[in-house]
């Protein structure tokens, strides 16, 4: 299972009809939502779906939430 955290950017395999292939996660848990750093175009994918198709993450916040 992928470590993914809010705010984290990341690179998907295929690009958006946008142009962009960068997405900025906004909210973690079973669905992931994230944000085209391109148009700002809102997607929520299931968890599985998500880490098929997240090519490397760019970005991390480092924040911890298993406080």
């Amino acid at each position: 299972m992928m470590d993914i955290q809010l705010h984290d950017v990341v690179k998907m395999r295929k690009p958006h009809p946008c142009g962009s292939d960068v997405w900025t996660v906004i909210r973690v848990g079973a669905d992931i939502k994230i944000k085209c750093t391109g148009c700002g175009r809102i997607v929520m994918l299931e968890r599985p779906d998500f880490e098929k198709r997240v090519k490397k993450i760019l970005q991390t916040t480092g924040e911890d939430q298993s406080t």
